[in-house]
């Protein structure tokens, strides 16, 4: 059966984003969108794809969760050994995307990601509920695995280990923090002249904003 996907359109209609409306800070601007989608209630409001790229220059994307964002950047966390983790190893530039589609939104956001320090690491670790923690020790995230049952073992083998008081972070485990020079604001429009803000870092500290063309 052939699908027919160039017959899917629909109009976006849910709202405009003009210059004059939005915040001087990006940050400020993702907080009140961030805001937004929380209310709306849509699943997982702080998914985001993260891109990185390998030594060959491929590019790699998947789905992982913002954890904190403030001036200083959007923060995520991850196995150390990760396919993610070794991208940014060799090459700290970074992507991420925010996909609210539902509210007709998107936010891309560009920038270079740096290591997170022990401290910041234990201070999240520790608010984790137990079985992602004990989670964070059974798996060693994109390394190939026989089977989900073998995958169950480690898990109930490393809640054994960790039977008793508080389980340690991982010495393989921790997170980056993107520390951007780009932002953009992206707003679906009708006939698809959708409305397009984008903040560059300038030199001084301060952030330059731009309409761009749909």
């Amino acid at each position: 059966m052939e699908l027919k996907l160039e017959d899917f359109r629909r109009e976006y209609t849910q709202g405009g984003l003009d210059i004059t409306d939005v915040a001087t800070s990006p940050f400020e601007q993702f907080q009140r969108w961030m805001e937004q989608t929380i209310e709306s209630g849509i699943p997982d409001p702080n998914a985001m794809t993260v891109a990185t790229v390998d030594e060959t220059g491929q590019p790699s994307q998947r789905i992982v969760l913002l954890k904190h964002m403030d001036e200083k950047g959007f923060v995520f966390y991850t196995n150390l050994n990760s396919h993610k983790a070794q991208d940014l190893k060799q090459n700290p530039k970074i992507s991420l995307h925010f996909p609210w589609y539902f509210l007709e939104r998107q936010v891309k956001v560009c920038g270079v990601a740096e290591q997170l320090s022990t401290t910041e690491v234990l201070k999240y670790f520790v608010t984790r509920p137990r079985d992602s923690q004990l989670g964070a020790w059974a798996s060693q995230q994109s390394r190939p695995i026989s089977s989900r049952a073998l995958l169950m073992q480690q898990f109930e083998s490393m809640k054994n280990k960790f039977a008793r008081g508080e389980i340690p972070v991982p010495d393989f485990w921790g997170g980056f923090r993107v520390k951007p020079h780009q932002i953009e604001f992206w707003q679906g429009g009708a006939a698809r002249l959708h409305d397009r803000m984008q903040y560059n870092l300038q030199t001084d500290g301060s952030w330059k904003i731009q309409r761009l063309e749909p």
